[in-house]
């Protein structure tokens, strides 16, 4: 199997600015590469701060006219732009596939997913209601209204580039806010793509610009942004290094913020577990692409009385994973997005055998079948000194913890800065709301390894950001009060 497309005009290849497919101001040009094989198999504009000064004139200029449009109207724009989402999944999977190298089947999910969020506040962009005040005094009416919050900047991550376009723009559009947006360099062309046919669905000029820049000149397009008070929201997935650099640069002109930032994530296998169910779980939970994902399980906690029987299972089910090229069909894990990711990986492994773990299955590079593939592992004897207990590894590796008490394994789950996600699995129904109520995270998996829902609010705690993504409140985050009050009535 090839991973070509059917329409070759989802690779458009240009920046998307005022309604129009451009190159570069400069001329510049960089390469998209392929992770299962390092190969460049296509090139996009190198964008600078022309080019993200011209998309911001364009959002602005474009904002009075697009937050005056209906809601329904917008309701409508987005139902089409979702119907072309799904029309268009196979092909969409398979650019996904290509640049981010997760196997096709989660490529085809993850654009099933991305729909989910745009057919959600399609709906939701009815429903931005305000309220109605009780005078306090007579002849008073008061009144509490929604208002779009303007120019949104999105920056959005390579390890769903897809969903994370659609989590972002999608409320923005509903909310009536236009849209300049830089997607991560690793994984250009999904993004692309989804506006492409965001155009065809019918968003108006300049209310969605998008510009591409290699990883050097990301800087010089975001400080555009964060520079010019007409942007007056940022919303970004990412790191959190970078993350508390867009907050201190945004405070300047008190931006909006959204950041959902790095993760730490706790998995807690107590005795009263069912333990299949826990290993599926945290299959599900940890390997999904790869082990690239923000909420992925990155510090595994499992009981004493439990732990051996537990580890044999998982060992037997990390053992049978299918390694590959997106290519295969049976590929269950692809490769790494680049070899910085696959040296992380390979520095936490080597530190916590020097540190007194023990490798169970995998623990190496799998360079017979490419530049950028690490072998699935489990290491046991782990514990908060590593690195891997410190830093997100971000990749197919599970180092499980063995604890004793409830309490002891409460304090060292929370024991990190970071609090995105937490997941446990038990079956005592008042030591499940005991640990749902005590961990420090801002979602909580309870006997579930799957966590994100469209109607459910996403994002953390601590130094995992702020803002919530999904759900309502998703909707809230591009939105702002204004309070009206008319008198001598």
């Amino acid at each position: 199997m090839t991973l070509t497309i059917q329409h070759d005009d989802l690779l458009p290849g240009r920046n998307f600015i005022a309604g129009q497919w451009r190159e570069a101001l400069e001329g510049q040009r960089f390469g998209v590469t392929d992770p299962a094989t390092d190969a460049v198999f296509a090139t996009v504009p190198d964008s600078g701060a022309l080019d993200a000064a011209a998309a911001l004139e364009a959002a602005h200029a474009a904002f009075p006219i697009w937050r005056a449009v209906p809601a329904k109207q917008r309701a409508q724009i987005l139902n089409r732009w979702n119907a072309l989402i799904l029309a268009h999944q196979d092909d969409l999977g398979r650019l996904i596939s290509r640049e981010q190298g997760k196997p096709l089947a989660e490529g085809r999910g993850e654009v099933a997913y991305a729909s989910s969020y745009v057919e959600w506040f399609a709906a939701e962009a009815t429903r931005a209601n305000g309220d109605v005040i009780p005078a306090s005094v007579p002849g008073r009416r008061m009144f509490a209204l929604r208002e779009p919050v303007g120019v949104v900047a999105a920056i959005t991550p390579w390890n769903f580039p897809a969903a994370m376009i659609a989590r972002k723009i999608a409320p923005a559009l509903a909310a009536g806010c236009t849209v300049v947006c830089k997607p991560a360099e690793d994984t250009p062309l999904t993004s692309l793509a989804l506006v492409k046919l965001a155009e065809e669905a019918g968003v108006p000029a300049g209310v969605l610009n998008i510009v591409t820049a290699s990883r050097e000149r990301t800087p010089e397009v975001v400080d555009v942004w964060l520079d010019d008070p007409r942007v007056r929201k940022i919303t970004f997935t990412g790191s959190t290094p970078v993350g508390k650099h867009l907050a201190r640069r945004a405070a300047d002109t008190l931006k909006r913020l959204s950041l959902e930032l790095g993760g730490n994530a706790p998995f807690i296998v107590f005795e009263d577990a069912d333990l299949d169910a826990a290993v599926e779980g945290l299959m599900v939970a940890k390997f999904r692409n790869g082990g690239q994902t923000c909420v992925s399980p990155n510090r595994v906690f499992v009981q004493s009385s439990v732990h051996d029987a537990f580890v044999e299972k998982l060992a037997a089910r990390i053992s049978a994973l299918k390694v590959g090229p997106a290519s295969d069909s049976a590929s269950q894990i692809g490769p790494m997005i680049n070899a910085r990711a696959v040296d992380k990986i390979e520095r936490h492994v080597q530190d916590a055998v020097a540190r007194g773990a023990v490798t169970r299955v995998g623990g190496a590079r799998l360079a017979a079948l490419g530049p950028n593939y690490f072998a699935p592992t489990l290491l046991v004897g782990a514990d908060g000194g590593m690195a891997c207990a410190c830093e997100e590894t971000f990749g197919p590796m599970v180092a499980i913890t063995r604890f004793e008490t409830e309490a002891d394994v409460t304090r060292a789950a929370n024991d990190t800065p970071f609090g995105l996600a937490g997941y446990f699995y038990a079956t005592d129904l008042r030591r499940i709301w005991r640990m749902a109520e005590a961990l420090q995270t801002g979602l909580v998996g309870v006997n579930e390894g799957a966590l994100a829902a469209e109607a459910a609010p996403f994002g953390g705690v601590k130094e995992s950001g702020y803002g919530r993504e999904g759900s309502v409140h998703g909707l809230d985050d591009y939105t702002q009060l204004k309070y009206v009050c008319q008198g001598q009535l």
